[in-house]
Order: C-alpha cells, then structure tokens, then sequence
C-alpha cells in the first residue's frame, strides 16, 4: 500500500508497514475495533475522503485484516468485519496509544482508557521474554538476531 516498497529489506517492521503503513489505516482497525463496521459508519468517525477510505478498505480486505460481509440484499449492503488478523492489531494499537498517552496527551491527560471487559482494570501492553516470562525493559532488549 505505500509507494515505496521495501522489498529489498528482510524486515517483518518493513512488510507490516505495507499493509498498514498508509494515512487512516491504523485509525479504521481502531475504529473497526470499537464495533464500526459499514461504510457510512467509519466516515461518520473520521475526517477521511469517500475514495481514500475506499481505497484503504480494499486494501485491508485484500491482507486478510477485513472482511467483507453482506448484511442486506435489496440494495445489497455490505459490512467490513475484522478478521482474527485484524484483532491482533489490537496489541499494536495499544501499544501506540501508550506511547501517544505518555508523550503526548497534554494536561487533559488520555482521552481514552483500555479496559478489561470482565473486571473493568486498566489494559496494558507488556514486553516479555518467552523464555523466563521475566516482562524485559525496552533498554534490556539486546539485539535483534536474524534466523
């Protein structure tokens, strides 16, 4: 989806980003996240262009982030439901909001908490060692080592 590929790089960072490395796409998972899932509806959510957010769509039906659900047949109508793919993006989303909440939220603080839908306690991402299950500091993080 970017215009510039990366093809030259073994870098699962670089081949993510082509899938969801476009203006809106992280925001329509977002969205899609919180229950959008027709057209109008995620329009309604964001400032974003009819062709635009047609466009990113396709392209997440085409990853396997999205798919594409008739709910109506007279007009046909269609709906866009994540995939198990596409609710895995859910980590990466809150790890971005994480970030953007530490760094950049201002005095308002956050404007929206994660919570856990069974005891209501706030979510958070976590970095841990697969081997020890030890949760590892960003700057315990060595190297990335190449298979």
């Amino acid at each position: 989806m970017l215009r510039r590929t990366y093809d030259d790089q073994v870098c699962s960072i670089a081949r993510t980003l082509e899938v969801v490395g476009e203006r809106w796409t992280l925001l329509i998972v977002r969205d899609a996240l919180l229950g959008v899932s027709r057209f109008d509806g995620f329009l309604a959510c964001m400032p974003i262009a009819r062709n635009v957010l047609s466009d990113r769509l396709s392209g997440l039906v085409e990853h396997g982030v999205l798919e594409r659900v008739q709910y109506q047949d007279r007009p046909p109508r269609h709906e866009y439901r994540l995939t198990s793919r596409g609710r895995e993006l859910a980590t990466v989303l809150l790890a971005l909001r994480e970030w953007g909440d530490r760094h950049l939220s201002g005095e308002a603080g956050p404007p929206r908490i994660a919570e856990h839908a069974d005891c209501g306690g706030h979510v958070t991402t976590q970095v841990v060692c697969e081997r020890c299950a030890e949760r590892v500091a960003t700057n315990k993080i060595v190297s990335y080592s190449t298979r």
